[in-house]
C-alpha cells in the first residue's frame, strides 16, 4: 500500500475484539462493538508550530494504540478498512 498521511494524521488498522468472554461465553457478531484499539500502519511527518518548526509525532508505525470510540474517518485501501485520524485523537500507546 502506498499511502502516506499528511501532517499530524495517522493511518490505523483496527484490532479485532475477542470472540469469547473471559468466562467462555461466545459473543455474537450483532453484540460486538467496534474496538477502540488499533495498530498504527503509517504516520505523517507531524504538525507544525506557528513558527514553521516541525513537531515530531509521538507514535510510530507498528505501535498499538487506544483511540476514542468515534475517532477518525473510515477509508478502504486495497480492500482493507482502515481509519485516518489526527494524532490528537489517540489516547495512548499500549505496551
Amino acid at each position: 500500500m502506498a499511502f502516506k498521511p499528511l501532517h499530524d494524521r495517522v493511518l490505523v488498522r483496527r484490532v479485532e475484539s475477542e470472540e469469547k468472554t473471559k468466562g467462555g461465553l461466545i459473543i455474537p457478531d450483532s453484540a460486538k462493538e467496534k474496538p477502540a484499539e488499533g495498530e498504527v500502519v503509517s504516520v505523517g511527518e507531524g504538525a507544525r508550530k506557528d513558527s514553521g518548526e516541525l513537531i515530531a509525532p509521538a507514535v510510530k508505525t507498528g505501535d498499538r494504540v487506544l483511540f476514542g470510540k468515534w475517532s477518525g474517518t473510515e477509508v478502504t485501501l486495497d480492500g482493507e478498512e482502515l481509519l485516518i485520524m489526527k494524532e490528537s485523537d489517540i489516547l495512548g500507546i499500549i505496551g
